[in-house]
């Protein structure tokens, strides 16, 4: 996948420019939420789990990749999801 995305941006009086947004590598705990349907707090201690399984320290991000590892959600949907 390209590691950004394009898009063109249509501002009045200005000329047509493209903005490049980058593709989303980390999954926030609101992420987990929107995408589960799960409380803040339930988001947060699965995020937890999944660090803890990874052997990482705690505020060490969690990737979309490992996110979905641990889910058995496929990435390209949550990337899709995260990303528009």
């Amino acid at each position: 996948m390209p590691a950004f995305l394009s898009y063109k941006i249509s501002v009045p009086n200005m000329p047509i420019s493209h903005k490049m947004i980058p593709r989303r590598m980390v999954v926030y705990s609101k992420d987990v939420q929107n995408i589960t349907g799960r409380s803040e707090r339930t988001a947060r201690a699965l995020l937890q789990k999944i660090r803890v399984l990874k052997g990482k320290k705690k505020g060490q991000f969690v990737s979309v990749a490992e996110f979905c590892d641990f889910t058995g959600l496929q990435e390209s949907e949550v990337l899709l999801f995260l990303c528009g």
